[in-house]
Formats: C-alpha cells, structure tokens, sequence
C-alpha cells in the first residue's frame, strides 16, 4: 500500500489525509505544532494515524508523496530533510485535483480573492449548478471532493498554495492583482511573489481561459516577458481601454465575451468601491464563459453579500457607518477602503507590520481621513508617517479602547473604519478575531 505523509493537521491536511484514506492510501499526518481537539477525533474515527508536538525521527520512511500545508515554508527543517530524500511535495490542491472530474475557476491576487470566490460561487448556485467552493476557503478541496461531485468547483489560491502546484490545471484563472504581501517568504522581492501568483495559469491549455487585471503593472510586465497558449481577457478600470474586454463605462459595469455583453448599473449593485467593482468585472467575464444567462448574471450581483471581514457593514449609530475591513492586511487593501467612501473616515489602522510603505496612501490619507485611531503593540511607524499631517493621532494598545476612541471623533454621517494596513498577531488571533472584537465592541456603544 502506497504511504503518503501529511504535513500540517488543520482543515487542509485533514482533509487531504480523510480524501488519501478513502482512495486507499496509507496515511500519516505529523503537525509541528497541537492539533486542535476536532482534527484528532476526526483523524481517530477514520483510523488514520497522527503525530502532534514534532515530526518523528522515522516520518519519512517509505513515503512516495508529501502533501505539505501552505502555511509550512520551504525552508523548514522538514522541508529540508524532504528534499534531500528526493521525496515529490505537493499541495493538497495538488494531490485532490488528481481525483477530480469537473471543471474549475481558479482565483488568486493580493486583494479581492476572498470576496471575488464567494460571490462566483453565490453567482453559480443561484443560478443552479452543481457547485464547491475552497481552497483558501472554507472547507477544504479535498474534504469536499472525498464524498461529493461537483460540475464545477471555485478555489481560492494563495501565492503559498500555488508553490507547490505542479500539475492541476485551471480551466479559468483569474488574476485580481499583484501588490506588495507576504514578501518575508520570497526573500523581500515582488519578483518572486509575482511568479508565485503567476502559476496561477501554467498548464492552461488553448481551449482555457486566463481572467487579468490590466490596469495592474506588476502584472502587465511580468505578461511582456510570457506566451500565454490560453485565451485571455482582461478587465480595466479605463472606460477608454481598447483591449479591456470589461470596463467601468459610465457607472455601468459594461462586459462583452464572445459575442456576448453584459451591462448592469452599479448603483443597483452591492458591493462598493473601485476594488469590487474589479472582483464584479472578474466574476461577469468567468460566469459569460460558464455559459450563465444575463438574467441569472443580474441576479447573482444583485443578491450577493459582503463577505464578513471585507468592508462589512456592523452598525449604524447616530448616524455614523462602522465598517469592519479586518481583512485588509496590506497597503493595497486599506487604500481601497479609504477611496471607496466620500463621507469623513475615523481610520482604525496597526497591528503586526509587514514592510508598510505608508507614502503610497499618504496623499489619499490627508484628504479622506479625519482622525487616526492607532491599534497595535507597537504604532512608531505609523506615528511616524502621519504625525506632520496634521491629523489627530491616538494610540491603543485594545479593541475596545480603539472603538471608543473611534466613536468620540465620529460624527454624523462620517465612517468609522477598521483597515489595519496590518497582521493581526500582536493582540489577536487572527483577522477573524480582530474583526469579531470589533463588531462586539460597536455593538456595546
């Protein structure tokens, strides 16, 4: 029986490991770290075997693959010792799609991934298909794909899941943008993450389509310096771009795909902002190719939520807007947020710094932002950048002294906004965790 090591016991790995067990494979999974309680009980009611606190001695012995987790580098020690064994990596998006039938979109980028996958997948089932969502997302691919088939199935990539991708295949990919993230992993150059984000599209065939952002130059050049054997389309902000085959084009979303167009009004539309309007544009493109109907299109962008964490709406009080974007962990992201409001923002910004370059947002600061509330263990650097604008500046070092701070500068008609710019990890245990308490803390006003 062949053996397959999984590295790594959260949702990924365990579902890798069930998916491996089922297909008849003798599996191992080894964590680092402590499994949570739920992944070993799961792990125990399949009879798969597991390992916590360290990798053994003997982990690697006889194993013909190792389906590793995103989040594990390629300069762990294990890693290390995996290679010099000659043993094959993949991931677990990797290893499932080998067992799977259906067709894919696939989705990756800086920002906009998270709310671009969830509203295809709102789009699809609404319109009735046989539709999965994961990846980055959610449950995993491979958990999914164990006990169900899909016609199609949406998976949001990170630049970390697509390293160790080799031989999956897209049948749509789409590429939001590529802006500075994560660059601790790729030795500090926007080079190397952008080719991570670019695997996005290798083994595309002709009859695949690749989904760009033109507008993004980062992406622009790096697509100088490539064949692409697949068809393209591209989306721009430019209402006069002549190769944008969708567009903003007075206050429409105006999307044209093989002989077929689609305009809708955003106004009647959900989601907000010049960077939603860039995941609407994706979404349109992918859904004409799908062969969706325009009607089924309206009704997808019509009926979509906001994904929590991604300016979502909290609360309304005393007419003030508090607005939870907790995912926005990047320069990019935050300056999305602040250009998509008009009224006065009290800016919720801190947390763990990841290389910010605050000049890239300083202009849009001064002219959209009221008062700086700082988050974080540690806001010199924040400080630093916007104490000669002229703008209030106060630090915390807790949610819910940041909130009411926040909320005695707010005034009628002006947004309170969570963007931190930053990691959540100096005082929560994650984005989700940062948002939640933010939520909590508005809700108590």
């Amino acid at each position: 029986m062949e053996r397959i090591v999984i590295l790594g016991a959260g949702e990924s790995g365990v579902g890798s490991a069930i998916l491996a067990h089922k297909r008849g494979y003798n599996v191992m999974v080894s964590d680092f770290g402590t499994m949570a309680p739920k992944y070993r009980e799961e792990l125990d009611s399949h009879g798969i075997a597991w390992e916590e606190g360290g990798h053994s001695d003997d982990l690697l012995n006889g194993a013909s693959l190792v389906v590793k987790s995103p989040g594990i580098p390629r300069t762990a020690p294990i890693v290390k010792k995996i290679d010099v064994a000659g043993i094959p990596i993949a991931s677990e998006i990797e290893f499932a799609g080998q067992f799977y039938s259906g067709k894919s979109i696939c989705i990756t980028g800086s920002n906009g991934k998270t709310t671009t996958t969830s509203l295809l997948y709102h789009m699809l089932k609404e319109a009735g298909y046989t539709v999965g969502v994961g990846g980055n997302i959610g449950t995993s691919f491979a958990r999914q794909i164990a006990d169900q088939e899909f016609d199609w199935f949406v998976l949001e990539l990170s630049s970390f899941q697509l390293e160790d991708m080799h031989q999956f295949k897209a049948d749509i990919s789409i590429l939001l943008n590529i802006t500075p993230d994560h660059l601790d992993r790729y030795d500090y150059q926007l080079s190397k993450y952008a080719d991570a984000k670019l695997r996005i599209i290798q083994n595309q065939k002709e009859e695949d389509l690749f989904i760009f952002f033109e507008d993004d130059e980062t992406i622009a050049q790096k697509l100088t310096e490539m064949r692409l054997p697949m068809a393209s389309a591209s989306f721009s902000l430019n209402s006069h771009s002549p190769s944008a085959l969708a567009k903003v084009n007075e206050g429409h979303l105006d999307v044209s795909l093989a002989g077929r167009h689609f305009v809708a009004p955003l106004a009647s539309l959900p989601l907000k902002g010049r960077h939603n309007w860039c995941n609407m544009m994706a979404a349109v493109l992918t859904t004409l190719r799908v062969g969706m109907s325009h009607r089924d299109i309206l009704k997808g962008l019509e009926t979509f939520e906001a994904v929590a964490h991604r300016l979502e709406l909290s609360r309304i009080l005393d007419g003030v807007s508090y607005i939870n974007d907790s995912k926005a962990t990047n320069i990019d992201a935050t300056r999305f947020a602040l250009d998509a409001y008009e009224q006065d923002i009290v800016w919720i910004v801190g947390g763990t710094d990841k290389g910010n370059d605050y000049s890239i947002i300083e202009s849009l600061v001064k002219e959209k932002v009221k008062a700086i509330i700082c988050l974080g263990m540690d806001n010199s650097k924040i400080v630093a950048a916007f104490q000669q604008s002229g703008i209030p500046i106060v630090e915390t070092d807790a949610m819910e002294k940041a909130v009411a701070a926040a909320h005695g500068y707010a005034k009628e008609n002006d947004i309170v906004l969570l963007s931190p710019c930053c990691a959540s990890f100096d005082l929560f245990q994650s984005y989700i965790d940062r948002g939640n308490q933010f939520k909590e803390y508005v809700n108590a006003l």
